[in-house]
């Protein structure tokens, strides 16, 4: 008789400790997800591969171009940001360039990074208690009121996915929400994540009396919600885009020939607030 249970790890075997549904891989041959690794290449973009490995199947055009148009979007936001701060200043540590990415990457935690994955999961908590069918937009507004109003109480002080501390109106979002909804217009994606999201920065504004717009990772949240992706894996979209800025920012730094570059100009010495300056005893 056949049993569901998962063999204990004793009873694996080395084939099976690490069994993948991703690659299968033998001398001579590389398979991704069933396709032959030379079959893909020069005619799958790396959107697309991203969303094979991730999802299982090739995406269709249309879905593929709004996957490529959010990973365009993110890459960069200055040396303000701190993941790029970060790579720059580890680059001049004298630590390889992969190093450098690294410490970028670890700084993309849930204030810094995290937005999009937080603003995916409140886009499918507002989608579950619209319920499915056609978009009602009274049943919308309901939902989008109920969960901004969980938020709070639980504490969140930021809606995630929405204002921003440089820009007044995220130049980013606009262009991603209107692919979007052109592409709902063909019919690739519903445009249901799209409208929850344009309800939200309306009953935002309403509320506080003032535009909060959505930013880079609210659009971005859009897009990923749109094409079904869960949660967990948008925060390691954001990372996959981030990286080619951290990339690209290690490297001009590494140009410099600057050593041990800190956060702030060597002239410039920080605020002290401790103990005024004192003698210890018997020195």
């Amino acid at each position: 008789m056949s049993s569901n249970v998962p063999a204990t790890p004793s009873a694996m075997t080395p084939q099976d400790w690490w069994a993948t549904a991703i690659i299968d891989m033998k001398p001579g041959m590389i398979r991704y997800r069933g396709y032959a690794a030379e079959e893909l290449i020069g005619r799958v973009g790396f959107a697309e591969m991203v969303y094979l490995l991730t999802r299982g199947e090739l995406p269709d055009p249309a879905a593929a171009k709004l996957l490529e148009a959010a990973l365009v979007a993110a890459v960069d936001h200055g040396p303000q940001a701190p993941s790029i701060a970060a790579a720059r200043m580890a680059i001049t540590c004298g630590v390889g360039i992969n190093n450098a990415m690294a410490s970028a990457i670890n700084m993309l935690g849930d204030v810094h990074g995290g937005a999009g994955e937080q603003c995916v999961t409140l886009y499918n908590a507002i989608a579950a208690r619209m319920g499915s069918g056609p978009v009602n937009q009274a049943r919308l507004a309901q939902a989008v009121s109920a969960e901004i109003k969980a938020l709070a109480e639980a504490g969140t002080r930021h809606v995630p996915g929405f204002g921003h501390r440089f820009h007044p109106r995220d130049p980013r979002a606009p262009r991603l929400l209107a692919l979007v909804e052109a592409a709902a217009v063909g019919g690739a994606v519903s445009g249901r994540f799209a409208a929850i999201g344009r309800t939200i920065e309306a009953q935002l504004a309403a509320e506080k009396g003032r535009a909060i717009p959505m930013n880079i990772d609210g659009a971005t949240g859009v897009v990923f919600a749109e094409l079904g992706f869960a949660p967990a894996l948008c925060r390691g979209l954001f990372v996959l885009s981030r990286s080619v800025g951290a990339l690209a920012h290690a490297f001009e730094e590494m140009q410099s020939g600057e050593r041990n570059k800190g956060p702030i100009p060597r002239h410039l010495i920080w605020t002290y607030t401790g103990a005024p300056a004192r003698k210890l005893a018997g020195a």
